[in-house]
């Protein structure tokens, strides 16, 4: 039975609603009986109605099934490109305390070059070129959008949420998002209305409500019993929740908690990439660090972040974290939304926000705090660990603690080998980096996990072993060519789905995801049990709790092998004399790329990977990425 406006309505003025109304018990206190356990896994994170986050104007492509291919960013397109000026949003902040901020990478190829190549850049990292700005090569789906590196082309489609629902998935956390730096960075004529966090919000809010009102298999579960119930129907149980920098926008918070709690949010991140009224955020991604700045003028020069001794935006410790913790209305939030069984998201939070969110808890018999989406710190790469928004074994501690759960992000980065797996880490940013990560949290950190994938986030996904489309490429070209080739070698063997060529590209292929993690030798049980996991960490926070969940005092972040920097592994990979183009080299060698650039290497023999015709023997690379 779909969730009725009416039934929302009696619900959010405290009525008992009819018999024909209510789909669920609404009990905050009471007992909830051991019921069966539900089969599927969970994913924790989804973007299903970002098409409409940022004023509607980035995606292309509807969840509502009109995949048709795009215009490729010629001439004017309407999605994946920022404005040709964005220069002018710094004039917000013209007095930078002396810092030469054109020195800072983000800001002079985003606010210095022009749009045009600002969006080129936006997509691009290793082993691909990404699908914004320009990308003429890019139009046509299925067979160039979506793929794992897809950020401006529909991953949500309703067809692979269905597909991925018969593959397993029981339970899917909706995210409502938006963010308003990104929507003013966008062309204007791109816009459906003005730059509002929570307008988008609300239109996706709607959104959500009208699938669940129209769909057969699919409903929204609006309490812990009632996803049960959906799910023994043999449907998919969605809850939904918000994401949003701008929580709330500057109205009273209590009376918009109770808004969209009467239209069926069961879960909120207080907090995301921005500091904001209810709490302090976990610096990352440069861009919103000059986002932040832009909204204070703030330069800190306690650590350098954003640039050379120095942070934009946020008032960061000699250690690089946010010195700012929940506000008064942050504390005030947290409280409430723990009375009303609401599932607290301390994803994006700093982790002075995380240590004082656990205290409410605490205090509250060890109420659930959970990571819809997040990155293990310890086996991450350097560069992604020094990151405030990884995640510490010391944060995992307070999920078991408290009864949480960690939603595993299906990233596209390199992971450091966690070597009491025996799955080898040969095949950098795919489903085998994953699995470094997820027997780390398994094995060392013990702690529930269920898919963060983050689809249509704005941010890449996990690659594939095999094909031309940058597999196994999140280190560098040479490793990637070499990795991709143990693959086929080697072993396990593909899968014979899309998976196997365009990695992690749409909510479909999670299923594939999870087999192959099989055939690789990783214990998937908890993984595929996720979703009964995730409604008991609901029910924890609904029924009545007699104190912590999980002492966790056996968490061991051993068998984690010391990071190999990249340019020592290039130097495994031999290579001869130096050149700029293939002439300079004999007619056995080509002139390498990546971190080889500029040197002769021998082509490769029938049956070898390759990346273009040049790197052959027989000029001739076949579709299958292999020489001959």
């Amino acid at each position: 039975m779909a969730f009725s406006l009416a039934s929302a309505l009696v619900l959010s003025q405290g009525c008992q609603p009819s018999e024909e109304d209510a789909p669920v018990e609404e009990s905050t206190t009471a007992e909830v009986s051991q019921p069966v356990s539900v089969p599927g896994f969970a994913e924790m994170h989804h973007h299903m109605f970002a098409e409409e986050a940022f004023s509607g104007g980035w995606f292309h492509g509807k969840h509502t099934g009109s995949l048709v291919s795009c215009d490729g960013g010629f001439p004017e397109s309407d999605h994946a490109r920022v404005r040709m000026d964005l220069s002018s949003m710094l004039n917000v902040c013209p007095n930078s305390g002396g810092v030469d901020l054109s020195g800072v990478p983000v800001l002079s190829q985003m606010f210095g070059v022009g749009g045009a190549v600002a969006s080129e850049i936006i997509g691009e990292i290793e082993g691909t070129e990404g699908d914004t700005g320009l990308h003429l090569g890019r139009m046509s789906v299925p067979t160039q959008w979506p793929r794992w590196d897809t950020i401006a082309h529909q991953q949500s489609w309703e067809g692979w949420l269905r597909q991925a629902h018969q593959g397993g998935m029981s339970l899917v956390t909706i995210s409502l998002v938006s963010n308003e730096f990104l929507c003013r960075a966008l062309p204007y004529q791109n816009l459906k209305r003005p730059c509002d966090e929570m307008v988008d919000v609300d239109i996706q809010l709607q959104m959500a409500r009208d699938f669940d009102a129209r769909t057969s298999w699919a409903e929204i579960a609006l309490s812990p019993a009632h996803a049960r119930q959906i799910i023994a129907s043999g449907k998919l149980a969605m809850v939904l929740s918000i994401e949003s920098s701008k929580l709330f926008g500057t109205k009273n918070w209590q009376s918009e908690l109770n808004r969209v709690y009467s239209l069926g949010v069961r879960s909120i991140q207080p907090v995301h990439q921005l500091d904001n009224r209810f709490g302090g955020a976990a610096p990352h991604n440069a861009i919103f660090q000059v986002s932040q700045f832009l909204e204070n003028c703030h330069v800190d020069t306690d650590c350098g972040l954003t640039g050379n001794g120095f942070t934009l935006g946020f008032d960061v410790d000699a250690n690089c974290k946010n010195t700012k913790g929940l506000t008064a209305e942050g504390r005030a939030l947290v409280a409430e939304m723990m009375n009303k069984g609401m599932l607290v998201d301390v994803a994006h939070m700093s982790e002075r926000s995380v240590d004082e969110t656990f205290a409410i808890a605490q205090g509250r018999n060890y109420y659930p705090i959970y990571i819809s989406h997040g990155h293990f710190r310890e086996v991450m790469h350097p560069g992604l660990a020094a990151n405030e928004k990884t995640t510490p074994a010391s944060i995992i501690r307070y999920l078991r603690q408290t009864g949480g759960m960690f939603g595993l992000r299906t990233a596209h980065d390199e992971t450091r080998d966690y070597t009491r797996t025996p799955v080898a880490n040969n095949c950098q940013g795919s489903t085998r980096s994953f699995a470094q990560a997820y027997e780390f949290g398994r094995q060392g950190l013990k702690v529930n996990m269920g898919f963060g994938a983050d689809l249509n986030g704005f941010i890449q996904q996990t690659r594939p072993r095999f094909g031309p489309h940058g597999a196994c490429s999140a280190g560098f070209a040479a490793e990637a060519a070499a990795q991709a080739q143990q693959q086929l070698s080697a072993g396990p063997p593909p899968l014979g789905t899309d998976f196997d060529n365009y990695g992690l590209a749409h909510v479909g292929l999670l299923p594939d995801m999870v087999r192959d993690l099989k055939q690789l030798g990783v214990n998937t049980t908890g993984l595929e049990g996720s979703a009964e996991t995730f409604i008991r960490m609901w029910e924890r926070a609904t029924g009545t709790r007699t104190g912590m969940a999980d002492a966790a005092t056996n968490i061991d972040t051993g068998g984690v092998a010391a990071y190999v920097p990249k340019e020592t592994r290039a130097s495994w990979y031999p290579t001869t004399s130096t050149c700029t183009n293939d002439s300079h080299c004999a007619s056995t060698q080509y002139c390498g790329w990546g971190l080889n650039a500029g040197k002769c290497q021998n082509k490769k023999a029938r049956g070898a990977i390759c990346g273009s015709d040049r790197e052959c023997v027989s000029n001739n690379c076949r579709w299958t990425m292999t020489c001959g």
